[in-house]
């Protein structure tokens, strides 16, 4: 088992806890991003506001614990994301979007407080067409077992299938589990992992508290138990079909199709965000190496 530590990264004045990718590691499963912003509380017209920006070949997935926000997209997709919701944004061979504070709430004081992942596309999605789904809360399935409650976000886990479609064999889990309560993982993916985002967990003699992810063995038997109230999150799934370059937002399987994206980006030819196409995220210093 490997435990990786957060690290904490300032996106111009708010900062998350970002746990993928990592040099010990750098995806687990498709997955290959990992961003837990908040819990954050922000005074009356401030929020999470976050530029057009550009992604290729990968599907980023957000999921909010408090809060709201405004998801905008070249597709001309306009979403309000509410605690619970999942956005499922494909990104293929390219899209624009943004994330911008709730309107409804700009003369509140608002929280923020959920997770980023980012999932990385099989090598025959990378280029494909990009799309948007949008997936509330009530339409996710949830599961009680006795203590412990289990929200199936996207995959399958616990005998229920999320109606998000996703690109390859995967799972994402929300659990809230009260004191002395036990969760088995689902065995039946190579890769897996628990990430702590309330409370503390035990596995074996060591408890993990907030900002910890472990990653598992594959094959490894796991059940997590708990002597307070917390809550985890699960995510895993099938080994990527080859490596993966990221950069920026970018993530592909050759670097070649990296350079063009920044090149695109630069000159101007992602497509834009209707009503959004102003105040753009600047392109960073090409990587040094491939």
């Amino acid at each position: 088992m490997k435990i990786l530590e957060a690290t904490l990264q300032d996106l111009g004045g708010f900062v998350v806890r970002r746990l993928l990718p990592q040099a010990r590691l750098r995806q687990v499963g498709p997955f290959v991003f990992f961003d837990h912003f908040g819990p954050v509380k922000f005074a009356p017209g401030k929020g999470v506001d976050v530029p057009p920006h550009p992604h290729i070949g990968l599907a980023t997935v957000s999921y909010l614990f408090e809060g709201s926000m405004i998801h905008r997209d070249s597709l001309g997709s306009h979403q309000r994301i509410a605690p619970g919701d999942i956005n499922w944004m494909h990104a293929g061979r390219g899209i624009v979007h943004s994330e911008r504070p709730d309107p409804a709430m700009v003369d509140q004081t608002t929280h923020a407080h959920g997770l980023q992942l980012w999932v990385a596309l099989p090598t025959d999605l990378e280029t494909s067409e990009p799309k948007f789904a949008h997936h509330e809360a009530d339409s996710l399935p949830e599961i009680d077992m006795k203590g412990v409650t289990i929200r199936v976000l996207a995959g399958k886990a616990y005998g229920a299938t999320s109606p998000v479609k996703v690109p390859s064999p995967l799972f994402y889990v929300d659990a809230k589990l009260t004191s002395g309560r036990d969760l088995p993982l689902p065995d039946e993916y190579q890769e897996r992992a628990a990430y702590v985002i309330k409370g503390r967990v035990w596995f074996g003699p060591e408890a993990y508290e907030t900002g910890r992810m472990l990653v598992f063995a594959p094959g490894e038997r796991v059940t997590l138990r708990t002597d307070g109230d917390a809550r985890v999150v699960l995510l895993g799934g099938d080994p990527l079909d080859g490596p993966r370059h990221i950069h920026w937002n970018f993530v592909a399987s050759k670097p070649a199709l990296i350079e063009k994206a920044r090149e695109d980006w630069e000159a101007g030819r992602f497509d834009a965000i209707p009503g959004d196409e102003g105040d753009l995220m600047p392109l960073p210093p090409a990587p040094k190496s491939r």
